[in-house]
């Protein structure tokens, strides 16, 4: 359930989208973020170029396309949340559009004494968000109300983040590390982060977990918590090797920074100029595209990851990286809003490597100068590109919850999809440990020295990934691969990682001169990490105790969210859903999916996995098929058909991919 494909596809975690939600009526365009104040004085901020509306009793913010709204709503005191929601839709819209699917728990945060989200029934083919939350501060309960369509929620998703995150009861003051001195990382501190570690785990159904602590000066803390397979009793510790996925890109763009100082190309010099081949799908989005740009999220192209998830096999080249991207259309304006794109890093760590190796494959190029000018110099010489020797030896297993909320171990399918990144590797392949990571951490402390105090990297050319180039939500902004988070009023730079099975987050605090490094072996394991990130900063700062609960009550979303899912599915799948399906089905984007009817349950065949398949009846009366791999879990595929030719349809946030049957 919380996976990358899930990811990939905007499931229905969130709610499915609708390309015929209604436009919002209008409302006051705003020139700039600003602060709004709800008629009974709950407050948040409107985004940029967001039209503002106000009800008697709420107010509405409607993103640019008019076709998704978020409102806040005063319902003052009910008897509980689902009470309150029930309220507040009546208030804003008479009632709410679809059933409850899901009610679950968030913990209490910015002065919000209790909060629920509801998730509402949708179909896929509705491509329609529909989410609500209630917020109570002592009797009162605020509902905040998302309604609107699935590929605007994916482009804007850094807008409504900045409206969800911060809703907050009137005359509330944030809590601020500003100005605080740092506590030490003592032995008895360093227990204290081991230990929620320990229970967040055990909470989530995590089997193993590494992490790491240094300062400026050295290493203070690395280890492992439980085991590398669940079943099995070899333990985690500080070298066992994990896939740390997208924090991959930051030590890519620490290469990128390399070749700057050596005058190899300049962070304002166009793509064009040093890869004559760079192209995009816009040839004005072309001509803009800095080097700057190629991981920094704000060109305007949008996440487009399933050729890459289903249709990438061993032999895919480097190269496709650049087909890929001469291929993609920004969907946004230049510099407008947060778009997160793999393909987009995947060519800037090639293009370093192209520079210095311009003789050598792609692959092979990029392969050797992280290896010559980053993990060697760094002293992390266990991180590499090779999977097949990390499995050879101390390597922490994925692991998912199965069907029935079970954790298990990823099956060879669950490693072929994770494996599948390796043609755009400089966005998230690389493998390594807690030791070779917190040397990473301690060299971005250092602003760029080793170990022996030598500058490696110059101080300026460093710290030019951490600048932010797009708002990523509200205090949060994103780099070159790296973010910056300052909801605490101290600046946190860090930046998450994700495959199947396989959770991680870097971080370090500037102000306080300490580095964190955290890897897990389960996608459960996303729940840890910002808690993690808020429990370092407790300890640093004697802050309000906040992350266990974020933890306990994420571990309860789960449990629910995956029951409610479960009683959707049909396993084995439908009888007569599957005797309807052709044999094989193809795209000539994403390749073909050859359906096995050989066992009880239809295997679906893709270039990058396989995956036994169950089945749903959707709201709308179609059939879907979705994955039940473990770590690959929960994908979609809508039964259709085009003129008497039966198809499946796949869909990211802003793409629809339509399989057409064949032999």
């Amino acid at each position: 359930m919380r996976n990358l494909l899930l990811a990939a596809a905007m499931s229905v975690t969130l709610g499915a989208a609708t390309t015929t939600a209604q436009v919002a009526p209008p409302g006051t365009s705003l020139a700039e973020d600003q602060a709004a104040t709800t008629p009974l004085g709950v407050v948040f901020t409107a985004p940029k170029a967001w039209a503002l509306r106000r009800g008697e009793r709420f107010v509405e913010v409607t993103a640019p396309e008019g076709n998704l709204s978020i409102a806040i709503v005063d319902v003052g005191p009910a008897v509980d949340a689902a009470a309150a929601l029930e309220a507040g839709w009546k208030l804003y819209a008479t009632a709410a559009p679809r059933p409850v699917k899901v009610l679950t728990p968030r913990a209490p945060r910015d002065g919000w004494e209790e909060r629920r989200v509801a998730d509402y029934e949708t179909s896929p083919n509705d491509r329609r968000i529909i989410t609500a939350s209630a917020m109570r501060r002592g009797t009162a309960w605020t509902v905040m109300i998302a309604d609107g369509a699935e590929q605007t929620f994916e482009k804007r998703g850094a807008a409504a983040n900045l409206v969800f995150s911060s809703v907050r009861p009137g005359g509330y003051t944030r809590e601020s590390f500003a100005g605080r001195t740092a506590n030490p990382m003592t032995p008895e501190r360093i227990a204290a982060l081991r230990a929620f570690l320990e229970t967040g785990m055990r909470e989530l159904g995590v089997p193993g977990a590494s992490f790491a602590l240094t300062d400026r000066g050295r290493t203070l803390y690395a280890g492992g918590i439980g085991v590398r397979e669940i079943g099995r009793t070899e333990p985690v510790d500080g070298d066992t090797e994990f896939m740390v996925a997208s924090n991959t890109k930051g030590l890519s763009t620490l290469l990128l920074a390399r070749l700057v100082d050596e005058g190899k190309l300049r962070w304002d010099q166009p793509v064009t100029q040093v890869y004559p081949g760079f192209r995009l799908g816009s040839a004005e989005t072309t001509a803009k595209v800095l080097v700057r740009h190629l991981v920094c999220a704000c060109t305007g192209l949008p996440r487009k990851d399933m050729q890459w998830l289903l249709n990438t096999s061993p032999s895919t080249p480097a190269s496709d990286t650049f087909a890929q991207l001469a291929a993609t259309e920004p969907t946004s304006g230049f510099g407008e809003v947060f778009q997160y794109n793999n393909l987009m890093a995947s060519a800037a760590g090639y293009i370093g490597g192209h520079l210095l190796y311009p003789g050598m494959e792609l692959g092979r190029a990029y392969d050797r100068a992280m290896r010559e000018k980053i993990f060697s110099p760094l002293g992390m010489n266990a991180t590499g590109f090779d999977s097949a020797a990390v499995m050879r030896g101390n390597w922490a297993r994925p692991h998912a919850y199965d069907l029935d909320g079970r954790t298990v171990v990823s099956t060879s399918e669950g490693m072929r999809i994770n494996e599948s990144v390796m043609p755009y590797r400089p966005a998230g392949g690389a493998w390594s440990n807690a030791n070779d990571m917190v040397r990473y951490v301690r060299f971005e402390l250092n602003e760029g020295k080793l170990d022996d105090a030598r500058q490696w990297v110059s101080r300026d050319n460093l710290l030019e990934r951490r600048k932010p180039a797009i708002s990523a939500g509200e205090d949060e902004f994103y780099g070159m691969g790296l973010e910056q988070n300052r909801h605490w009023g101290v600046t946190v730079v860090h930046h998450g990682g994700s495959l199947g099975g396989y959770k991680s987050d870097i971080m370090l605090v500037p102000d306080a001169g300490i580095g964190a490094v955290l890897l897990t072996n389960s996608d459960q394991g996303q729940a840890l990490l910002a808690p993690f990130m808020r429990r370092l900063l407790e300890i640093l700062y004697e802050g309000q105790p906040e992350a266990a609960a974020m933890v306990t009550a994420t571990a309860a979303r789960y449990k629910a969210e995956f029951a409610k899912e479960r009683e959707t599915l049909s396993f084995p799948a439908d009888a007569a859903a599957t005797a309807s399906l052709a044999p094989a089905y193809v795209n000539a984007e994403l390749g073909r999916i050859t359906v096995d009817r050989s066992g009880p349950a239809p295997v679906f065949r893709f270039t990058s996995f396989n995956s036994p398949m169950a089945s749903r009846r959707n709201q709308d009366g179609t059939i879907s098929f979705v994955t039940v791999e473990p770590t690959v879990y929960g994908l979609p595929l809508v039964v259709a058909d085009s003129g008497g030719k039966r198809q499946l349809i796949v869909r990211d946030g802003q793409h629809e991919y339509r399989f057409d049957e064949t032999r």
